[in-house]
């Protein structure tokens, strides 16, 4: 009897924890409708939360809201019409369409999380996956430390800016480092060299911010010194924390597949050295949806596997010499 009344009260909160996330992500979708309606900027920027805020000024908030009212026009409603993580999924209506926005809201009801398609071709053109061939981009075998489609092997898939993103870094004896864990350099991938996975054209570079002291996070800049490269099918493969002053090419430069274009780094918005790896549909660090990234050809766990997605707690190596 009594871990019946345990589990029905567990069950009570539990329900009642969820309609309080559902009445949140309902306040915070009136406001947002209100505001937008109203073109109040500011307040709309100060819904996001403070990582959000780091990603895109007030300025390049307001610009993409305007871009959306021009070729939308105001809303009508949204309806939550599915569920990605912590994201919710609304059926837009607008006055010149109907598009699919994806936010998701933290528990003191700031966005963090956003996607809003600014015209019809981006919201047309959100691929599966990448149609281009891509190499892995370390030169020696790499360790997935987050990868793969669920929460449990990846919690990027809470956030559908970042969905489907790799977290890699190196191993030996089950640790990432040797020797003493507080210096960079103890750690195994700390400045090894990374190659553009694919033809590609650079289209955003970061550069110039300090590494981290390991177990430190800079939170003023969430993917520190970071590469874009946008690839001819317009698919846009970021690339951050990378080492200060490690970054080779420029923007507007063009790239190979296999040439070495950065290294390995602790900067940003991470606790110790490793490469944050994602595809995603634009090139803006701010509004995006993460897209499934596959490999060409590539050797996990000593298998041979072609066209082929890893997942965490695989060792990964590129099948040929680069």
């Amino acid at each position: 009897m009594k871990k019946i009344i345990q589990v029905g009260l567990f069950t009570f909160l539990t329900m009642a924890f969820a309609q309080d996330k559902g009445q949140l992500h309902e306040n915070v979708t009136e406001n947002f409708i209100l505001n937008y309606n109203s073109s109040n900027y500011s307040d709309l920027y100060h819904m996001l939360d403070p990582v959000m805020q780091q990603l895109a000024s007030e300025a390049h908030y307001t610009n993409l809201i305007k871009t959306v009212r021009s070729n939308f026009g105001t809303i009508k409603q949204m309806e939550v019409s599915g569920k990605s993580g912590t994201a919710y999924r609304y059926k837009t209506t607008f006055e010149k369409g109907l598009i699919n926005i994806f936010m998701g809201v933290d528990e003191h009801g700031k966005i963090s999380s956003l996607f809003i398609p600014r015209n019809e071709e981006e919201y047309t053109s959100i691929p599966e996956r990448n149609t281009t061939a891509m190499i892995f981009p370390f030169k020696e075998e790499a360790f997935v430390y987050w990868g793969g489609e669920t929460l449990e092997q990846n919690y990027h898939m809470e956030d559908p800016n970042q969905q489907f993103a790799y977290d890699i870094l190196m191993v030996a004896g089950g640790a990432p480092f040797k020797g003493d864990p507080t210096i960079n350099e103890s750690y195994l991938v700390f400045g090894k060299e990374l190659m553009a996975p694919c033809d590609a054209i650079v289209v955003k570079v970061i550069d110039g911010i300090a590494d981290n002291t390991p177990g430190e996070v800079n939170t003023e800049s969430p993917t520190g010194n970071t590469l874009i490269l946008q690839t001819a099918s317009y698919e846009y493969v970021l690339m951050g924390h990378l080492k200060m002053h490690s970054i080779q090419v420029r923007e507007g430069e063009q790239v190979k597949k296999g040439q070495v274009i950065a290294q390995c780094g602790n900067s940003g918005n991470t606790t110790q050295a490793h490469l944050h790896l994602q595809l995603q549909n634009t090139p803006d660090l701010f509004n995006a949806l993460g897209v499934k990234l596959y490999f060409e050809e590539i050797m996990v766990n000593g298998q041979l596997r072609k066209d082929h997605m890893p997942v965490k707690e695989d060792l990964v190596k590129n099948t040929g010499p680069y």
